[in-house]
């Protein structure tokens, strides 16, 4: 089998210390976590990790297999990119010279549809959501004139077809 990516959504009770243990077997397995982002979901109470690996089809699904061991994970599923829709966010931060002085970082910020979120006399934020391969292409394209800072978010998805943790959830409490 081949690597490709997939996103792990992960539905589990809000719980000091269970972030460490599905970590640890990704580490166990020599598995890199290329982006994790943990949030509330949408069932009161339930957080949702959102964890994407490079990896095959059979270890993502043995890794999904130990995570729903976790006594706190209430289910844990796998998708491939095509099953998903997704997105990052980045800022950028860059010297507020260039914003007036170099046409072409004027060229970037509208061919990339990012915003400019702050705009200072040393530097000026430029915010960009999209796939990771829009924001690494932004990335390369002001690298040459300099980046201060530069942060990215973990991916987040919600899948195409429905998910049946809600149903799931509602015969639990039942």
């Amino acid at each position: 089998m081949e690597n490709k990516w997939f996103t792990i959504s992960v539905y589990s009770e809000n719980s000091v210390g269970l972030l460490n243990r599905i970590s640890g077997i990704f580490l166990k397995r020599h598995i890199n976590i290329e982006s994790l982002n943990v949030s509330k979901s949408e069932i009161d109470h339930v957080s949702k990790f959102t964890i994407v690996v490079y990896t095959t089809e059979d270890w993502v699904r043995n890794i999904v297999g130990q995570v729903e061991k976790q006594i706190e994970v209430i289910k844990a599923y796998y998708h491939t990119d095509e099953e998903t829709i997704y997105q990052e966010s980045a800022l950028f931060k860059v010297a507020s010279t260039l914003l007036f002085d170099e046409r072409n970082i004027q060229n970037i910020i509208k061919d990339s549809n990012s915003q400019i979120v702050t705009v200072s006399r040393e530097f000026f934020v430029l915010a960009k959501s999209g796939r990771r391969n829009e924001i690494d292409e932004m990335y390369q394209q002001l690298k040459p004139y300099g980046i201060m800072q530069f942060v990215r978010s973990g991916r987040i998805a919600v899948t195409k077809s429905e998910m049946k943790i809600s149903s799931l959830l509602k015969e639990f409490n039942q």
